[in-house]
């Protein structure tokens, strides 16, 4: 019979592979690669998720490697925006395709009646060649060339099958720390160069939830399908269940949870520290799971009407509160009860954000 995963042992083990509980003393691109990447729709949150991870983040490393191209900026999991290595992006853009598809015939596609989206794709590629030798064309420019070819269609539509179909990455200097302005794009392989996806198919979708189980798991397939965006992936994990690649636990709520083979629990008394981590931090947001680190009813309170994300207080490795930053300053709201001597902690851990905000 499969083990038994208490709430507090899959709460810090989640905690444990995200660099929560103890910051790891390692180069970024290694926290961003065990991590799965970072969520990057807010073009500052990857320098707040790696200031909450590493110990003594310098901001300037983030933006080498950005400006190295050896990570990028681009929607990957779930058509969302993530900053992640280079290379792993090559093969997970196509892996997930299936969500840009999908996206495109509910929404888009209807829109776009008598014209050829084959069509659009081919001027986009042209238009993105020509402009080559620029750091990136932007988005106003691309729609007003698919508008001149197709001057009936709405232009958002037409974009929208730019994006869904080809791998476009925003460019600096959207993206590094401090900077701002319109997104950018380029093709992936003309920004970091021509290559092959390292694997692809179903290999690919394995290697996804491979690397979803290193940093997030113990997951249930619900929680994986909810992190990729993809569908039809309990065959695959049944499929590694029977090679010995995942071992598989009874959740607190008596549901199944998957797991790599070799990777341990944690404690469920070890201790977490208080961290004050990003607006959209990828360990609540979009996470199936997340009532191992938020009460329902505290997370609904964090959720604005315009899709903006504050960034997230944890106190014993539970959520208790949101932060912003207010001309120079971290803007404290508590939303669950903490204790004084937690509250100090939180106050002494939003300074040195704080001054780290100010670098």
């Amino acid at each position: 019979m499969a083990a038994r995963v208490t709430a507090e042992q899959a709460a810090r083990t989640l905690l444990h592979r995200q660099h929560l509980l103890e910051r790891a003393d390692e180069d970024a691109i290694e926290v961003i690669d065990r991590c799965v990447g970072l969520q990057a729709q807010d073009p500052q949150a990857p320098f707040f998720a790696l200031w909450s991870r590493i110990v003594d983040f310098d901001p300037d490393e983030l933006d080498e490697l950005l400006l190295d191209r050896e990570t990028v900026r681009m929607p990957l999991q779930r058509g969302t925006v993530f900053l992640m290595d280079a290379l792993d992006a090559r093969w997970i853009r196509p892996a997930v395709q299936a969500v840009f598809d999908a996206a495109l015939a509910r929404t888009h596609l209807p829109r776009l009646s008598g014209v050829d989206v084959d069509e659009v794709v081919a001027l986009a590629r042209a238009e993105f060649a020509e402009h080559a030798a620029q750091d990136g064309l932007s988005g106003a420019a691309l729609r007003a060339t698919l508008s001149r070819r197709w001057p009936q269609a709405p232009a958002e539509a037409l974009a929208a099958v730019v994006r869904g179909r080809l791998p476009l990455v925003q460019t600096p200097p959207r993206g590094l720390w401090g900077r701002s302005g319109a997104p950018a794009f380029r093709l992936l392989d003309d920004w970091i160069g021509p290559g092959e996806p390292a694997v692809v198919d179903d290999e690919a979708r394995k290697d996804l939830i491979r690397m979803y189980l290193r940093g997030f798991g113990p997951a249930s397939a619900k929680a994986i399908a909810g992190w990729t965006g993809l569908t039809g992936l309990t065959p695959l994990l049944k499929a590694m269940d029977a090679d010995w690649e995942v071992v598989t636990y009874i959740g607190p709520d008596g549901g199944e949870l998957y797991d790599l083979e070799g990777l341990s629990l944690v404690d469920g008394e070890a201790a977490a520290p208080v961290r004050l981590i990003a607006p959209f931090d990828q360990v609540l947001v979009a996470n199936v799971d997340r009532d191992r680190l938020a009460a329902p009813e505290v997370y609904r309170a964090t959720v604005t009407p315009n899709g903006r994300s504050p960034g997230f207080v944890l106190v014993d490795g539970r959520l208790v509160g949101t932060w912003q930053l207010v001309e120079g300053r971290v803007e404290l709201t508590e939303l669950a009860d903490v204790q004084p001597a937690q509250r100090t902690e939180v106050e002494r851990e939003a300074t040195a954000l704080a001054d780290f905000a100010a670098q």
